[in-house]
């Protein structure tokens, strides 16, 4: 497809007039609405008209108050942000700390089993491999108790690390 000067001048008109480049392509005709994007920056077409100048509307809510006053709301719980370029967003403070909403299943007659403190290079097959505190300190260790013959872990900590599909789409 070739861009005539009288097609030229049509698609300058039509985006002038707001159109969107799928509807300059459909009153155009044998052209993609890519094709028409790709001529628009080649030409570097810019500062589209509106078809209609409509003014910024506020849509009101069921309460009655407008979209812009509930945002500006929940931008009052920010309390500082700062402004420098780069990574902001780990530097944005909040007032409230969030809410965990894990699912915590009641406990019934659990024993909770005396860790045996183990050594990485001490684990085996058949022993507990449920880390304990931080593995960059130096009294990190393994519970090291007899593993169930189905995981890595006893039965104490294969009922932490494992939930039951039905508990863990309850939680959600």
């Amino acid at each position: 497809m070739n861009w005539t000067d009288e097609r030229v001048e049509l698609l300058r008109k039509l985006w002038s007039e707001g159109l969107s480049a799928s509807q300059i392509a459909a009153q155009l005709g044998g052209v993609s609405r890519n094709a028409v994007i790709g001529k628009v920056h080649r030409l570097k077409l810019s500062g589209r008209g509106r078809a209609t100048a409509t003014p910024a509307r506020q849509k009101k809510t069921a309460q009655g108050s407008t979209v812009q006053k509930s945002v500006a709301r929940a931008a009052t719980a920010v309390r500082h942000v700062t402004t420098s370029i780069g990574a902001t967003a780990l530097q944005t403070q909040f007032d409230a700390e969030p809410v965990a909403r894990h699912y915590v299943r009641p406990v019934e007659n659990v024993v909770v089993p005396i860790s045996r403190h183990l050594q990485l290079v001490e684990l085996t097959e058949r022993t507990c491999k449920w880390p304990n505190g931080d593995p960059l300190s130096e009294d990190f260790n393994f519970c090291g108790n007899e593993a169930a013959e189905t995981g890595p872990y006893c039965k104490y900590h294969a009922r932490l690390a494992f939930q039951p599909a039905s508990e863990r789409r309850r939680s959600r």
